[in-house]
């Protein structure tokens, strides 16, 4: 993992739009170099096996853990932030190998500011890369 490259904040739908680079190690989305991703969403499924679904209204994700998340418990229904390796599945929903994952149910105004923060990083950092790409 080249943590050089930030992780993106982003919804799902616009994950929809990410591709395989044919060099690196990395994905793409509109030029933007990338390897992990940040969301947020709730959580929609748990399988008790490591495997989450996450929603975050725009699309679902699925949430691999491993190592000392797995001993956590993530319940449906809570909400949570996520950082990790993104990864296209032919034929499967998305992934994310989870690298921080943090309950902020208790704090229920992050979901409302999530989508202004998302919004806030697209306008001011990756627009302005993606016209340039273009």
């Amino acid at each position: 993992m080249d943590y050089s490259l930030a992780a993106l904040k982003l919804l799902c739908v616009q994950l929809k739009d990410a591709r395989q680079t044919s060099t690196q190690n990395a994905l793409t989305l509109g030029g933007i170099l990338f390897q992990r991703a940040w969301l947020q969403g709730i959580i929609v499924s748990n399988d008790g096996d490591g495997r989450l679904l996450l929603d975050d209204g725009t699309g679902v994700i699925e949430l691999s853990l491993a190592g000392e998340f797995r001993q956590r418990k993530f319940d449906v229904g809570m909400y949570v932030m996520v950082v990790g390796g993104y990864f296209i599945r032919t034929g499967e929903t998305a992934m994310i190998k989870v690298h921080k994952i943090v309950d902020l149910s208790p704090f229920p105004d992050r979901e409302a500011m999530w989508y202004l923060e998302v919004l806030e990083a697209y306008k001011l950092f990756y627009q302005p890369l993606i016209e340039d790409f273009l």
